[in-house]
């Protein structure tokens, strides 16, 4: 029995490190999951290498519980960059699950796989919060809205955006996040999520990309570049180091010329609103 799926990278809206709620747009990265339900022993391959702890979680939660007494192999491959801020733990999770539902033949909402990846995440040390926001918007597509806490999805819209992606050399491990900076910024964020939740999404990515680009201690240097630009919407991508940007006509261009003096590679990309699926 052999199982299928692709799910998607996100970017950032607002971080819910800070007050637990979160918002996050699906990108047109994809990570695709193969899960062969086989053996006794339950084994991860990541292509290019990785720490397989988190699919093999993720595999294993769901032949848990359905009560599936087997092993599995399970093999993912993926645009999304890894430790980057860009949500690869979210699609990693969000499409193992997806595939091995698909390779047992057994069918869930959504948004209960959703939190099976989530758990995974948890259950790994991948994420702080379990990225429910991460999450929903790798499964769902368009941008997202929720409660990290009781993981709830507050709202969905979909939006139809260009987006550009500054990935610098170096990674950053959500895992290894400095909280305590994060929780000092939180009502500040709390103003941020309520623009997002009047639909102000630029204007609130703006906000939680300058607030955590100065607690996390990344540089803003980005941001203000693509403000400068005329550049609404920008942020620091989840715990960074990535900066995501929505643009449209022109300003791609502009922003990809302008962020190329810095070291690292650029993404030029689109907002994904289909969200994560199967297939034979």
């Amino acid at each position: 029995m052999e199982g299928h799926a692709i799910a998607f990278g996100a970017g950032t809206v607002i971080n819910a490190i800070a007050n637990w709620k979160g918002s996050a747009f699906g990108i047109e990265l994809k990570t695709e999951a193969t899960v062969e339900i086989k053996g006794d022993l339950i084994e991860g391959e990541i292509a290019g290498g990785g720490d397989t702890r988190l699919i093999e979680r993720a595999c294993e939660i769901v032949l848990e519980k359905f009560d599936i007494d087997s092993g599995a192999k399970i093999v993912t491959s993926s645009e999304v960059p890894l430790a980057s801020g860009l949500k690869s733990s979210s699609a990693a999770a969000n499409a193992t699950v997806l595939a091995t539902l698909r390779a047992i033949r057994r069918d869930m909402d959504p948004l209960e796989a959703v939190k099976l990846g989530v758990r995974a995440a948890l259950d790994t040390g991948v994420s702080i919060t379990g990225a429910f926001d991460d999450a929903c918007a790798s499964m769902f597509g368009g941008v997202v809205m929720t409660d990290n806490r009781e993981m709830e999805l507050l709202k969905r819209e979909e939006i139809n955006s260009d987006v550009v992606i500054y990935v610098p050399d170096k990674k950053a491990f959500s895992a290894d996040t400095d909280i305590r900076r994060s929780r000092l910024i939180a009502p500040w964020v709390g103003i941020a999520f309520d623009l997002a939740l009047e639909g102000y999404y630029r204007k609130a990515m703006t906000l939680n990309g300058l607030l955590y680009s100065q607690a996390l201690g990344f540089d803003s240097g980005p941001v203000f570049d693509a403000l400068e630009l005329g550049i609404k919407g920008v942020s620091l991508s989840g715990t960074g180091p990535s900066i995501v940007a929505l643009t449209s006509g022109e300003e791609t261009d502009r922003l990809r010329s302008a962020w190329s003096a810095y070291p690292g590679s650029i993404i030029v990309t689109a907002v994904n609103n289909k969200g994560a699926f199967t297939f034979e």
